[in-house]
């Protein structure tokens, strides 16, 4: 199994900068992040530092989300955001920019909340924009852009990977083809998929899978997901990429349920 550690999410007793040296001592070559920066577009040393982090520690960056907004505030992603399309289309630089100096090839654009003051067909017209943009922008260095349902945001639109897929087809539409689903498996089963007929229509459109154990999204086998066997079902149906671990637990306890 070829895992990747989500490094916003665990090891957070550790500074930011000092986790991908943690998860490589934990036995990990991999490490994903969310957006590591307070601005959209952060000073070139913040970025530097970032990534001799990465490279210090001798992990790839698999995985490197665009800014999102303030995600302890509630915000979930710039995508439909109507007001920062011009800061959402600087950070797509950064991004690309990241990605292709560390290796990294996917990037998840959380689609954002729905604004009251803005139709739902208004933010989703810019969203889809926003969205071919993000894809041409990374295209350059053989990148995906990745569209996540998540669960726990009572605003944020995009619940199903149904609903994720519909938007997907819209941005393949408009010509720009480098654009996948990311199964969230936690967020898909709280939000009610049915995530076995998810991995049966989809597997073949998936371009990352994410990990928790529900209830309480901590490590697989605290809760009562079949992770194993939806692992194994989307591999057996071709994808073959990182299983990105996206958990919350103690950094004590984060990977003991792993048997290497």
């Amino acid at each position: 199994m070829t895992y990747t550690v989500n490094c916003s999410i665990l090891l957070t007793d550790l500074p930011l900068l000092e986790r991908p040296a943690a998860a490589k001592v934990a036995g990990f070559d991999a490490v994903e992040f969310w957006w590591p920066f307070a601005e959209s577009v952060p000073a070139d040393a913040e970025v530097a530092a970032f990534e001799n982090a990465i490279t210090d520690a001798g992990v790839q960056l698999t995985g490197l989300n665009f800014n999102a907004g303030n995600m302890p505030a509630g915000d979930r992603g710039l995508v439909s955001w109507k007001g920062r399309c011009s800061e959402f289309k600087d950070n797509i630089d950064v991004v690309a920019g990241i990605g292709g100096r560390l290796g990294c090839k996917a990037f998840n654009a959380l689609y954002g909340n729905r604004m009251a003051e803005f139709t739902p067909e208004e933010q989703d017209e810019l969203a889809v924009k926003n969205l071919v943009a993000a894809a041409q922008g990374v295209a350059g260095i053989g990148g995906t852009v990745l569209l996540e349902p998540v669960s726990g945001a009572e605003l944020y639109p995009i619940k199903t990977a149904a609903q994720a897929m519909d938007v997907i087809g819209k941005v393949r539409a408009a010509g720009a083809e480098n654009i996948a689903l990311l199964a969230d498996f936690y967020h898909l089963s709280v939000n009610g998929d049915d995530v076995a007929a998810v991995i049966d229509s989809y597997a073949k459109d998936f371009g990352h899978i994410q990990i928790a154990d529900a209830p309480g999204r901590g490590a697989p086998g605290s809760g009562e997901l079949p992770l194993g066997d939806w692992i194994t079902k989307s591999r057996d149906l071709g994808y073959d990429g990182h299983i990105g671990l996206e958990y919350k637990t103690e950094t004590d306890q984060a990977f003991a349920w792993l048997i290497r």
